[in-house]
Parts: structure tokens; C-alpha cells; sequence
């Protein structure tokens, strides 16, 4: 069976396990936002939990959505969720970990090697049960479940990169997040972190390289108009949360809460397909605009650097235990 196979049939048991009985919800609104437009990642998987919660409550509890940032970015989403300004939201883990240390598990460099490992531990319940606890206790925000997006890859207008040498003199912007920031210190360059809104500009005007992100989010911003390379470099995977209020989520009556919890559920069984089918789609469109791809000759290098910095985070990640229970989850056949 493969990977997304069985994380699927895995939620499916988990969402038969915790599904609300025939019931007479109440009538509410949820108010669910997320920094990104329609079409994203994001919204394909709010989509699914509105359809899910409207159908299955007879329209009883209608799902109200803010989309492309109408609610502000999403750092401020999450303090939104804590005051109860809205009730849910769609983020990347990164903008999530200022709140939340402990969700750094999560965003480790090389964490996820394969993608059939973030399968495996973003479908354990144990695990996620664990974490999502430890996050709402620090942030007052509760992952429901997690999204997987693609990996985030690495462009630039210089030249292609195929071992880490070829990386050096790169301006390359990255995310003003402190694991990817050590990362790319670990590969022996000084990384540029820069606002997503300039980036583009920046690239246009030369004034940074290059930069790393996803083939959807580079499809999506037409990043082959500024940038001519692309080099895969599975180092980080987008993974990000179904959040909740976690006050508001704990004063629902039991059968709306359940409902709730099995509509984020659905919602990232719907969207792990979705991601599946869209990385492709996006990497031919990149490549078919012009976009030449290069592949590394030393992987296991980078892998190595890069994860010898994993101790400066055990702090955050509730220790070197929890990422040890993480890795073994994952090694499991």
C-alpha cells in the first residue's frame, strides 16, 4: 500500500472513531480565515471542512470565509484565534512556531527526507494528539490536523546548483524564521531574510539571487519571469495546521465539537491529494515557462549540515526525546 494510502485509511479509522451521532447542532457561524488566496493549498482545505460542516450539520452551522489576507497576515490569524476574532485558520507551521515553540517539531531541517515519512507521522494520532496539546497549552491556538504542501526547492537567476559549492555567493532569501535561517548558515552562506511581499521585487531588481519555496508557490507567483534555475532540495516540507481557537473549541457542545474535529480531518485527507497532484502539475508548468531543473550529486551532504543543528532546537521541541519518538515513527514499516 502507498504512503498516502495508508495515512488516508488511517485518518478515515480516526474520523469513524471520533464522529458526532445523528445530532441537533445549533445554530452558529464559524469564522474561518487564511492569509492566501483561492486556489491555495489553504483554501482547498477550508473549503472542505465549510462543506463538511454544512452538510453534515443540515446548514445549521454555516462556515464564513476571509480569503487572500483580508483578515491580515497570518502571525496575526493566530492572535485573531486566541481572542476568538475568528475561530479557525490555515497557516504555514512557520508562522505558527513564535506562538508555539513546540511546533518546531515539526519544521526541522531534513525532518522529512521522504514524503512518505511526513505521511506516516502527520496520520499518528498518538503523536499529533501530543503535540497539538503542548501548542494550544503555549499559543492558545489547537492544531486539528495537519497539511502537507511540497517541499520548499531552491531557485535562482545565477546559475545551477548541483552540490553545496554552487550555493556559495548566492543572495538567497529566506524566510525570517530561525531554523531556516540556520540552515542555510549551516551550508556555509549568510541568507538574506526578506519580507514575502518584497521578494519579488528584490529578485526583478537583482537585489537578492534567488529563493526557496514550493513549485505551487512558485507557479503561483510566476517566479520563471526572475528566476532561471531550480534545484529540488527536499530540506523542508510545507506543513501546516487546521488551527483552532482553542477556548472557543473547548466551549462547543460535544457533538459540534466532534463534528468540527472530523471536518479538519477530512479536510487534510482532501488536501494532501490535492498537494499530491498539484507539485507535479506545478513543476511541469515551471519547466514547460523555461525553468531549467538541476539535481544534486551530493544529497547526504546537505542532509548531514543541515541536521547538525538540530540540537540548538531539542529546547523547543520539548526535547531530543520527542524528535527521537518522531524519527522512529517514521522508520516503522
Amino acid at each position: 500500500m502507498k504512503p498516502l494510502t495508508q495515512a488516508v485509511t488511517a485518518l478515515f479509522v480516526a474520523i469513524a472513531m471520533t464522529q458526532a451521532s445523528a445530532a441537533d447542532y445549533k445554530a452558529m457561524t464559524i469564522r474561518a480565515a487564511t492569509a492566501n488566496p483561492e486556489g491555495s493549498l489553504h483554501t482547498t482545505a477550508i473549503n472542505k471542512f465549510k462543506e463538511v460542516v454544512e452538510a453534515e450539520s443540515g446548514g445549521k452551522i454555516k462556515v464564513q470565509t476571509f480569503y487572500g489576507g483580508s483578515m491580515g497576515d497570518e502571525q496575526a490569524n493566530v492572535r485573531q484565534l486566541r481572542n476568538q476574532e475568528i475561530h479557525l485558520a490555515v497557516l504555514a507551521v512557520g508562522n505558527l512556531t513564535p506562538f508555539a515553540a513546540q511546533a518546531n517539531v515539526f519544521y526541522m531541517p531534513y525532518m522529512f527526507p521522504e514524503i512518505g515519512a511526513a505521511y506516516k507521522l502527520l496520520g499518528n494520532e498518538s503523536f499529533t494528539g501530543k503535540v497539538s496539546d503542548k501548542i494550544a497549552s503555549q499559543s492558545g491556538a489547537r492544531p486539528l490536523s495537519w497539511l502537507i504542501g511540497g517541499y520548499r526547492h531552491v531557485t535562482n537567476a545565477k546559475r545551477p546548483i548541483t552540490r553545496i559549492d554552487d550555493l556559495k555567493g548566492l543572495k538567497i532569501r529566506v524566510p525570517p524564521v530561525a531554523v531556516q535561517l540556520e540552515s542555510f548558515k549551516a551550508w556555509g552562506v549568510e541568507p538574506h531574510p526578506l519580507a514575502w511581499s518584497e521578494t519579488f521585487n528584490a529578485l526583478q531588481q537583482g537585489v537578492i539571487d534567488g529563493q526557496e519555496n514550493p513549485h505551487t508557490v512558485n507557479r503561483d507567483q510566476k517566479f520563471w519571469e526572475v528566476q532561471k534555475y531550480i534545484t529540488e532540495l527536499p530540506y523542508m516540507l510545507w506543513v501546516g495546521p487546521v488551527l483552532v481557537s482553542d477556548a472557543w473549541y473547548k466551549g462547543l457542545d460535544a457533538d459540534t465539537r466532534a463534528l468540527v474535529t472530523k471536518a479538519a480531518k477530512d479536510a487534510a485527507i482532501a488536501e494532501w491529494k490535492w498537494a499530491a497532484e498539484q507539485d507535479s502539475v506545478a513543476k511541469k508548468t515551471c519547466l514547460d515557462k523555461g525553468m531549467k531543473l538541476s539535481v544534486l550529486t551530493d544529497g547526504p551532504v546537505w542532509q548531514e549540515k543541515a541536521r547538525s543543528i538540530w540540537p540548538k532546537f531539542y529546547e523547543q521541541v520539548g526535547g531530543k526525546a520527542m524528535l527521537d519518538e518522531a524519527v522512529t515513527i517514521m522508520s516503522k514499516k
